[in-house]
């Protein structure tokens, strides 16, 4: 497979699998301009308190703060807009009535570049309450101790 077929990691949202219960991934694209493409590239980007919103039929991705690009001169673009995502109208529909129906929300999980263009994979995903952020990490804390303890032997 060549170099610029193969999907390249941009950053990852860490917080959201410690936040929600994630199913449902898929794929959409971004509206960007070139300084934020540039900025990507640099790694610049933070995926705190970032989530889709839909409106009149279409998905925005909220919140997720691109840095600056240091050489982009006089046209800067601005960190925290709204960024609109590149999806079939099937999609954006389904999505938008499991968020209004259920009470779920759709974040944003990874970036990366696929064939030049850079792709957001979101996910549906249903916040997790105090007791079951602590129990998940109880049971990645035995885990790791179990796998630490065989690995002696």
């Amino acid at each position: 497979m060549s170099k610029k077929n193969s999907p390249s990691h941009i950053a990852q949202n860490k917080k959201a699998r410690h936040l929600y219960e994630l199913d449902d991934f898929m794929e959409a694209g971004l509206v960007l301009t070139g300084s934020e493409v540039k900025s990507l590239r640099a790694g610049h980007v933070n995926f705190r308190d970032s989530y889709v919103d839909f409106r009149n039929g279409e998905a925005f991705l909220v919140g997720l703060h691109i840095a600056p690009y240091d050489n982009a001169g006089y046209a800067q673009h601005d960190p925290d807009r709204d960024r609109k995502l590149l999806m079939h109208a099937k999609q954006i529909d389904t999505l938008a009535l499991r968020v209004a129906q259920k009470g779920l929300t759709v974040v944003p999980v990874n970036l990366h570049f696929s064939k030049g263009r850079v792709k957001v994979e979101i996910a549906v995903g249903r916040g997790k309450k105090l007791h079951d952020q602590r129990e998940d990490l109880k049971r990645r804390a035995a885990d790791r101790d179990t796998e630490r303890e065989l690995a002696r032997f």
